[in-house]
């Protein structure tokens, strides 16, 4: 039976045998565990990764609670917030004793909260600190220490236009080139990187995700210039062409919100990347089961259904009964008795088998 579980240490034969081709990336607020349950749903090895959890949370919180996750879940990385070599060492060994298989730093958000912790995109301008949190980690755990970037951080005044943003000169590949070095030098076993150059200031999170522009390019040379390190791309992808073409100069693809909203984006990309092997169908009559059984024993442990079906409104985008679906699971699972039975229901007046 499965259940929210502390699963034990994950050993350096299992490390190696993580898959990074098709990962799903952190996001704030929308992967937490319940969503990775429903996730894990679509493919049986894409990589997952938890919200971003501070050391600090970690340490002086309640750890159990913050750390939780479904033994379903697995492979899924816990991505760390912080600065602090000792602290996030001490924050990646409870996260390996909690069954993770990595354990990443994130690098690469731009929000004005994060940035005022000194964490997230503006680490970038401290490589030689980054790198010493990196050997930090990798000196207490087994499990692989990653770093999830952007391809470089400016401040933006107000009065500048949102083109000067767009510019990548040479400086500022020399730059990103030292930040990667000297991570690579401490340990870290791939950079994940967003395309997208992080905007300090003026942007916004969900504007820096949009405005500055994609430059596979430079992921593209980067990878060129440092051959022996995995490096995966993140950033605007949406489909499966897009993704395979990706994948032949890099290790690996992430997607964020395209996996969130269109979620069998996830069994069409497994079904690619693993053709000619034999791949268990996947409908939507078998997981909205899985998620109602699931449901049926969080309820049980105080979790409100609601927190549950939040994450499934894309399981019929597209399809014809879409819109009553993400009614019932958006206003009916808050209303007082609601159960797991609203979510075999909810699938009942159109959902294929």
């Amino acid at each position: 039976m499965e259940s929210t579980v502390k699963i034990g240490n994950s050993s350096d034969q299992e490390a190696a045998k993580i898959d990074r081709r098709i990962s799903v990336a952190p996001m704030m607020d929308w992967t937490d565990r319940h969503c990775r349950y429903f996730l894990r749903g679509f493919s049986p090895d894409v990589l997952l990764y938890t919200e971003m959890i501070t050391a600090a949370a970690i340490l002086r919180g309640d750890r159990q609670k913050l750390l939780a996750f479904d033994a379903a879940e697995r492979p899924v990385a816990l991505q760390l917030g912080g600065n602090e070599p000792a602290h996030l060492a001490a924050a990646a060994a409870a996260g390996e004793d909690a069954g993770y298989c990595e354990v990443n730093l994130n690098c690469g958000c731009p929000s004005d909260r994060v940035a005022s912790g000194a964490f997230g995109a503006c680490l970038m301008r401290e490589p030689a600190r980054v790198a010493d949190c990196v050997a930090a980690m990798r000196a207490r755990v087994r499990v692989p220490v990653t770093v999830k970037m952007r391809i470089g951080v400016v401040e933006r005044a107000k009065r500048e236009s949102v083109a000067s943003v767009a510019d990548f000169n040479d400086g500022e590949f020399e730059a990103l080139q030292r930040f990667v070095a000297a991570i690579e030098a401490a340990g870290c076993a791939c950079a994940i990187v967003h395309a997208r150059k992080a905007v300090l200031g003026g942007l916004s999170p969900k504007e820096n995700r949009a405005i500055p522009p994609l430059r596979y390019d430079i992921v593209r040379e980067l990878k060129r210039t440092f051959l022996h390190l995995p490096i995966v791309v993140n950033g605007g992808f949406r489909d499966t062409r897009e993704v395979l073409d990706a994948l032949g100069w890099s290790d690996g693809v992430m997607l964020g919100r395209e996996a969130y909203h269109r979620p069998f984006v996830l069994a069409e990309l497994s079904r690619a990347v693993h053709r000619g092997e034999p791949q268990p169908p996947v409908t939507r009559g078998a997981l909205l089961e899985r998620m109602a059984s699931y449901a049926e024993r969080e309820i049980a442990q105080g979790t409100r259904l609601a927190a549950i079906t939040r994450h499934m409104l894309g399981l019929y985008g597209g399809e014809p009964g879409a819109r009553e679906f993400r009614r019932l699971l958006s206003h009916a699972a808050h209303t007082p008795g609601a159960g797991a039975q609203l979510i075999r229901d909810a699938g009942r007046p159109s959902a294929p088998v």
